[in-house]
């Protein structure tokens, strides 16, 4: 099924006025049970046509979601799904964010990549993106489903921009030939306990093949990832829920730190 112009517009607005208004509805395939991939895509792109028409500028900044073999196996799914970034949802390293700014807020600790070159696809791969990258940054991302529930399956999600809400970055590390990505030591303390130990590897066995990925999706669309992006490259931990009074802590290990509260 494709869905028609007026159809996707209604959608963008429908997600776009609950996130503005921290409302959770019911997932939009119930619905359009038979929306295709592509029009997931499409409310997407219309979502971001209207907070860019807000005034923002979502051009470089890019994220990946559904980047473990746990999750994509769980969806029935082969690759992970992309969306962007808003800039006012970034929090500050050590700042504070209110849990009353989100529905059913929840926290992924990210490795974060800033490109000095643009990547295009088709054939982009692993050494194509250690290539053009720059830094490296300790990233947490803020996940708000708008959905009731936390409740949704996969085309929903695409056409919800990937459950993007806030984004906090440690700072910026220089990336340079040898550093190992894949082996990095991550740990997520929330109120002091640890709530996940991974590796860089979680993520698709290396951080760098969602990257890869996205330039290739978007080579589809005669599209490039530009010099300058920033991408998270998707949860390496399981999302945990987060509420008032709470602290998370994030460490990688050659990255650094960061933090930020709830209140």
């Amino acid at each position: 099924m494709t869905l028609s112009t007026s159809d996707v517009a209604m959608l963008a607005e429908r997600l776009d006025q609950a996130a503005l208004e921290r409302r959770a509805i019911a997932k939009i395939t119930n619905e359009f049970p038979d929306m295709g991939w592509d029009d997931a895509y499409r409310i997407q792109d219309a979502l971001k046509a209207r907070i860019e028409a807000r005034g923002a500028d979502c051009r470089l900044l890019f994220k990946a979601g559904l980047t473990s073999r746990a999750k994509m196996v769980q969806m029935g799914v082969s690759e992970p799904v992309f969306g962007f970034l808003k800039p006012d949802g970034q929090v500050g390293n050590g700042g504070t964010t209110p849990a009353t700014a989100y529905i059913h807020p929840r926290v992924e600790a990210e490795i974060a990549v800033r490109l000095k070159r643009p990547l295009k696809g088709p054939g982009c791969h692993v050494g194509d993106v250690l290539a053009a990258i720059d830094e490296v940054m300790v990233a947490l991302e803020i996940i708000d489903s708008r959905y009731e529930n936390f409740n949704f399956d996969l085309k929903s999600v695409i056409a919800d921009n990937t459950s993007a809400a806030g984004w906090v970055l440690g700072e910026p590390v220089r990336f340079r030939p040898g550093m190992d990505l894949a082996h990095c030591g991550i740990v997520m303390r929330i109120n002091d306990a640890i709530v996940s130990t991974v590796a860089g590897s979680a993520v698709l066995g290396h951080p760098a093949v969602p990257v890869a990925m996205l330039a290739n999706l978007l080579a589809a669309q005669d599209r490039e990832i530009p010099a300058g992006a920033l991408i998270l490259t998707g949860g390496a931990s399981a999302a945990c829920a987060v509420k008032a009074g709470d602290r998370v802590d994030l460490a990688i290990q050659g990255m650094g730190a960061l933090s930020v509260h709830f209140n």
